[in-house]
């Protein structure tokens, strides 16, 4: 990755090298006896190895590892105090990926020479590879206070902003070097980038078209296009501009992996598996493609050659805990699932907060142990702690949220009762006197949990459970709602990312009494064995879950179909950064599917002029809404969007709620004609589900978090 040239001049510059960088030499004989020295030293046949480099896109680093080489050269020997050392034996470490090294030299580089501009720069820059991007943003300033009219520091301080989330600083700084130069194909490129960040992907498109136009041959533009287009779904656009990339740039290792990338995203799985290998050829060992083709084996089904290739990394990476987490994945796919928990809890000790890999491995533990098994115990034990600090801080509703995950691994643990509490808090006492019940069911119970049974029972004797002789078993969810996903997304960052998204929302499904999920398999091949699997299991919708996400962002995008008809029903997307992003994506997505369903409900007794519903105010009933019931087995679900049909010669009268509990209500019924056609178990719903389209917009589109990682790493 170039530096940005401020500050100091190198000596290529100085000496003027044929086809180079300064043809205004004012002192020939000084040059020509500079070009003695360097003939001698060997000096221009390391730079002729810079030119053949420049195919490959790496000239700038080249030059410099050749210019270090000629400065260590008999005679031309460099103070190893001096800067100019440090920076060229940095330069040399950028070129080799060696980012420590580069920030150990580039900062001893500085340390002789404060304001040397080129150091600085170049220390942002490595800051930047490593993903840091707040003290990349501390130097590149420095760098640009002492090179005030570098647009290059100028521009790589802008792409410095756009990582950080700082759109309109980093806009200011794109009009300020448009400005100055118009045709800087780094702005161009950062101001497409901006765009991108914003979630405008087409704006994007515009912008890399005008700087291709201009720069046709550019590796950066080119890839650039070609993975807009392609996360705009326009794979026939992004495979014509990487082939045009790697017609451009045969040699270069890089463009092979990109088009590895859009092939994998595209799901021309084979294509990707020979781009990445073809890669691999060109620079063995580069981890990105070594991750990207270990996806594609696991993808493929082939779980040795997808672990064994995580062996590879693991053996360059020991912490990449996203290869122990690959290679966990293939394991769980040849069926040695006690050998991918193993794993699986390494790969957590690397990176405590992966949230891929803590749910991965939760969902192994609930697999393969029974309920007393102590491993649920510790792994259950993290939530408990979370929901103890959450509780200490009153918030309720994630104290609730990281109990029920607890006990989703460990039904038996003692915490249970602090849940129960949690829901006496926040005004459930009917759920409080459910979990003691459970409790003493399960035998945990003692004599004050007896005691509260007693006492709450007694409370609750006039409730409208009670009053209606309900058995709470008898309510049952009113939608089934199948969830998927489809084998064919990319999983950039973390292998199968979508298949542990879907199980964690199904999950946290169980806890919203209104949609019930089949026990049908998460992982489908296709839209086709999703569709078939659902109407064959007798759900009411599927949703497909996929993931986007990068080393900070996640965004879960979910797609909703009739599994009657397969037609889409709504879509629902979330975009989360920081910590817990998948835990907060994935409720929100939970969130948006409860609230998009149509209220629905079952009239379960009625008495005269009187009826009991199941539904209450944890389900949004409300007393000032006028329902509508219709005839048992007439109401059915839209062939398309979401809402419900029937005629309105089903309809046998309305509902109006008068007393509303947690889980029931009770309200007064009227007829709908001349006879009283109302019965217990007729439906009851909402007066605006007339039959009419009932339309579920989906989200704005939030910007691709693993589109901008990828155009970062085209630095």
């Amino acid at each position: 990755m170039p530096a940005v040239r401020a500050g100091t001049v190198s000596p290529c510059i100085r000496a003027g090298i044929p086809g180079g960088l300064n043809k205004n030499i004012d002192n020939w004989y000084h040059v020509t006896g500079l070009a003695y020295k360097m003939k001698k030293s060997g000096f221009f046949e390391r730079f002729d190895r810079c030119f053949r480099l420049k195919a490959r896109g790496r000239f700038v680093p080249a030059l410099a590892a050749a210019v270090f080489f000629f400065g260590s050269a008999p005679g031309q020997a460099q103070n190893p105090h001096d800067a100019l050392f440090f920076y060229n034996r940095g330069q040399s470490a950028m070129l080799a990926g060696d980012w420590y090294s580069a920030v150990e030299d580039f900062l001893e580089c500085i340390k002789q020479n404060p304001a040397h501009a080129e150091g600085a720069a170049a220390l942002a820059e490595c800051y930047y590879a490593l993903e840091e991007y707040d003290e990349a943003l501390l130097w590149v300033r420095k760098a640009r206070a002492l090179a005030r009219l570098n647009m290059e520091a100028a521009n790589l301080e802008s792409f410095i902003l756009i990582a950080l989330g700082r759109l309109d600083e980093a806009s200011d700084i794109v009009k300020y070097v448009q400005s100055r130069e118009p045709y800087n194909v780094n702005a161009l490129f950062t101001a497409a980038e901006l765009e991108v960040a914003r979630g405008k992907p087409g704006d994007a498109v515009r912008l890399f078209n005008e700087a291709v136009r201009r720069y046709p041959d550019d590796r950066r533009l080119l890839v650039s296009l070609a993975l807009v287009t392609g996360s705009l779904g326009d794979t026939e656009t992004a495979r014509r501009y990487i082939e045009r990339a790697e017609l451009k740039h045969p040699d270069d290792y890089r463009v092979y992996y990109y088009a590895a990338y859009l092939a994998s995203r595209a799901s021309h799985i084979n294509t990707a598996i020979a781009d990445a290998e073809r890669a691999l050829s060109l620079r063995p060992g580069f981890v990105p493609a070594l991750s990207l083709l270990a996806s594609l084996r696991y993808r493929n089904g082939e779980y040795g050659e997808a672990a064994a290739l995580a062996d590879r990394i693991i053996a360059a990476e020991h912490q990449n805990s996203g290869a122990w987490l690959l290679k966990g994945m293939a394991y769980e796919g040849m069926g040695r699932k006690n050998d991918a928990r193993m794993i699986l809890e390494q790969a957590l000790g690397f990176d405590g907060e992966d949230e891929f890999t803590r749910i991965a491995l939760e969902n192994l533990v609930i697999e393969t142990t029974r309920l007393e098994d102590p491993q649920r115990a510790r792994r259950a034990a993290y939530h408990f702690d979370r929901a103890r600090a959450y509780r200490a801080r009153n918030l309720g509703s994630e104290a609730l949220f990281e109990y029920r995950r607890g006990l989703r691994l460990d039904p038996y643990a003692k915490e249970r009762l602090e849940y129960a509490e949690i829901l006496k808090l926040q005004g459930y006492p009917v759920l409080y006197l459910e979990e003691l019940k459970f409790m003493r069911d399960l035998g945990m119970s003692d004599r004050a949990v007896d005691d509260q049974i007693e006492t709450y029972a007694a409370l609750l004797g006039s409730g409208l459970a009670k009053l209606w002789n309900v058995d709470m078993e008898e309510i049952l969810p009113h939608w089934n709602v199948a969830i998927f996903s489809v084998a064919g997304q990319s999983a950039f960052y973390h292998t199968d990312a979508g298949y542990i998204a879907s199980r964690y929302i199904k999950d946290i499904l169980v806890h919203d009494g209104n949609i019930g999920t089949p026990a049908l398999e998460v992982r489908q091949g296709s839209f086709a064995s999703a569709f078939r699997t659902a109407r064959d299991g007798a759900a009411d919708y599927f949703l497909i879950v996929n993931v986007l996400e990068n080393e900070r962002d996640i965004a879960v995008n979910a797609e909703l179909y009739v599994a009657r008809t397969g037609a889409p029903a709504a879509a629902f997307s979330v975009y989360r950064t920081g910590a817990d992003r998948l835990r907060n994506a994935a409720r929100n997505i939970a969130e948006q599917l409860g609230a998009a369903l149509p209220f629905r409900a079952v009239l379960l007794r009625r008495a005269a002029g009187e009826g009991l519903i199941d539904k209450g105010r944890l389900d949004g009933c409300r007393e000032d809404v006028v329902y509508r019931i219709v005839r048992k087995g007439r109401v059915d679900v839209r062939g398309e969007g979401i809402g419900l049909r029937y005629a309105d010669g089903d309809i046998t009268g309305a509902f109006t709620p008068k007393q509303l509990g947690e889980e029931l209500s009770s309200g007064t019924l009227t007829r709908a004609g001349f006879f009283d056609l109302v019965a217990a178990g007729d439906e009851v719903v909402a007066e605006s589900e007339d039959g009419a389209a009932s339309a579920s917009h989906p989200s704005a589109p939030a910007a691709d978090p693993e589109l901008r990682a990828m155009l970062r790493t085209l630095r």
